[in-house]
């Protein structure tokens, strides 16, 4: 579960609306089976939520994460190379960054990058009062697609950063994609420091993504919500059920928003029909294991360079090795 998320969809029929998040809904809700993109779970009321998530009892993840980065922080900033730029992908919160901006000398300015405009914005002014000789430079837009680099930082070199495993919520193919986009941005030989959740027992799996508190079913029915709010729809959200379970063949955590009843939903002035059971796919959430994770990197064009595990969660440090002249932007 991430900032993600933001994995590409794929319609069945392409609908044209000069929204695109009205285009995507209307795509991915006429499509069979009946599928969302997870980067719009990150509203401002989806990104708070998702916070509250990281801070679950159930929820390992970012726990994991945070202790092997603290822990770890001089090795990895070790890898950077002199008065470079850090670009974050999907960034949402900096709590994470901030651990290797505090270790990094070296790092002249701090790109994060993300869709959610708002939250963005704010948490950037806050790393620009904790963090006074760094230059933050926030791009909002969706890191799956190409972005501007600020022309301030154009000549610096560049260290990416791609915390949470939100390189789980892509398809096997849609992440190696993704590495190979990531590659373009940074350019030839730089350095990318990505966060992968590890297979590990279901019993630890699947409350995760079900928690007693059920704020993962409210950050779920959020979208909904938000189709409500932004696309005049008419989403009754308590005839919706957040079901999360794990998929062993694909060694994947899966989560729907199901439908109690059979029904007929007006999103954007079209008629969308449920039976009752059928579910909305909103977000897969991938585990690997250290080497099937760089076996994905190897076929992407990056080399291992590091990895720092604790058992549950992974941190790998990656190079670049596609050629300069198609890498570089």
């Amino acid at each position: 579960m991430a900032s993600a998320r933001q994995t590409a969809l794929r319609a069945a029929t392409p609908i044209e609306t000069a929204d695109p998040f009205a285009t995507d809904v209307l795509a991915g809700l006429s499509a069979k089976p009946k599928r969302l993109p997870p980067k719009y779970f990150y509203d401002a009321a989806g990104s708070a939520l998702f916070e509250r998530i990281t801070q679950l009892p159930e929820y390992y993840p970012t726990r994991c994460e945070l202790a092997l980065l603290r822990d770890n922080a001089p090795a990895i900033a070790s890898l950077f190379p002199p008065n470079c730029a850090l670009i974050e992908f999907g960034a949402g919160s900096s709590r994470k960054a901030r651990i290797l901006l505090g270790a990094a000398a070296t790092v002249e300015a701090y790109v994060p990058v993300d869709i959610s405009g708002d939250f963005l914005q704010q948490d950037a002014a806050q790393l620009r009062r904790d963090f006074p000789h760094l230059a933050v430079y926030p791009v909002v837009g969706d890191f799956t697609q190409s972005f501007a680099i600020p022309a301030t930082i154009a000549t610096l070199p560049r260290v990416g950063f791609f915390p949470g495993s939100t390189i789980g919520n892509f398809e096997p193919h849609e992440a190696a994609k993704f590495l190979r986009h990531a590659g373009a941005i940074l350019g030839h030989g730089a350095v990318l420091v990505i966060g992968v959740d590890l297979v590990k027992d279901t019993k630890i799996l699947c409350p995760a993504y079900n928690d007693a508190e059920g704020v993962t079913a409210k950050f779920n029915l959020n979208l909904l919500a938000r189709i409500n709010r932004e696309l005049g729809a008419n989403f009754d959200l308590a005839t919706f059920e957040h079901h999360a379970c794990y998929n062993r063949e694909q060694n994947r955590i899966e989560m729907h928003l199901a439908s109690t009843k059979r029904q007929k939903v007006k999103v954007a002035g079209k008629a969308i029909g449920f039976r009752a059971g059928e579910t909305i796919h909103t977000e897969n959430s991938y585990k690997y294991t250290v080497e099937s994770f760089q076996a994905l990197a190897r076929g992407s064009s990056w080399s291992p360079l590091k990895v720092w595990s604790d058992g549950f969660f992974s941190v790998h440090a990656i190079r670049n090795q596609e050629s300069e002249v198609s890498s570089r932007n």
